[in-house]
């Protein structure tokens, strides 16, 4: 049985059971059901990575912590195997998301009125939500970078809720450290997590 590329046994997915048994814990899969371990340990893989960024950010006093990066994490130790969770989907994907939101943001006249200002409805940052996220999935699709969070990035830069050059430069060095931490743990935990995206497999004759 495969979960999402990784396979598993009775005791869960092989490589929870892996890692466990490098830090001295597979006493852990007999006492407690498996997928409850599993649960665990992408709770604690999610914790650590995302307070390191986010202690980054509270030294530096910039973004290395938003929205969809919280999604991205999530998928990165839930499905580590899946296309969509390969560096190059995932650095690609927020790439696109960043571009393509501030490009909405800046030619559809959003930037004009700061986040939160305009007490209704403010028809330059719905046109900029839409143009951005529709721009973001036809590239992701032709550059065959899927990458599902990206298209949250996308509308967090296209509303103007995260906008200025720097941070968004900041974002995207947020995702190479989270991709960088889910590389050695994975790597860790027995995975072939590539170092750039997965080869594909022949297809047999």
């Amino acid at each position: 049985m495969r979960v999402d590329g990784a396979s598993t046994s009775d005791k869960g997915p092989e490589h929870v059971a892996v890692l466990l048994g490098r830090l001295r814990l597979a006493w852990l899969l007999d006492h407690f059901p498996p997928r409850a371990v599993w649960a665990v340990y992408v709770a604690v893989n999610g914790f650590i990575t995302i307070a390191l960024l986010a202690l980054l950010a509270v030294v530096t006093g910039s973004p290395f912590v938003f929205p969809s990066l919280g999604p991205t994490a999530y998928l990165l130790f839930i499905a580590p195997l899946a296309e969509n969770s390969s560096p190059r989907n995932t650095i690609l994907g927020h790439s696109i998301g960043l571009v393509c939101g501030y490009a909405a943001y800046s030619l559809t006249g959003a930037a004009n009125l700061p986040f939160g200002v305009h007490p209704g409805v403010y028809w330059p940052r719905i046109l900029a939500a839409a143009l951005s996220l529709s721009a973001t999935g036809a590239l992701m699709v032709l550059l065959r970078a899927d990458h599902p969070p990206a298209g949250a990035t996308t509308l967090i830069v296209s509303l103007g809720i995260i906008s200025k050059p720097k941070a968004l430069v900041i974002i995207e060095v947020a995702v190479f450290l989270l991709v960088a931490q889910a590389l050695v743990i994975n790597r860790l935990a027995g995975l072939p997590y590539p170092l750039w995206r997965y080869r594909e497999k022949p297809v047999p004759r």
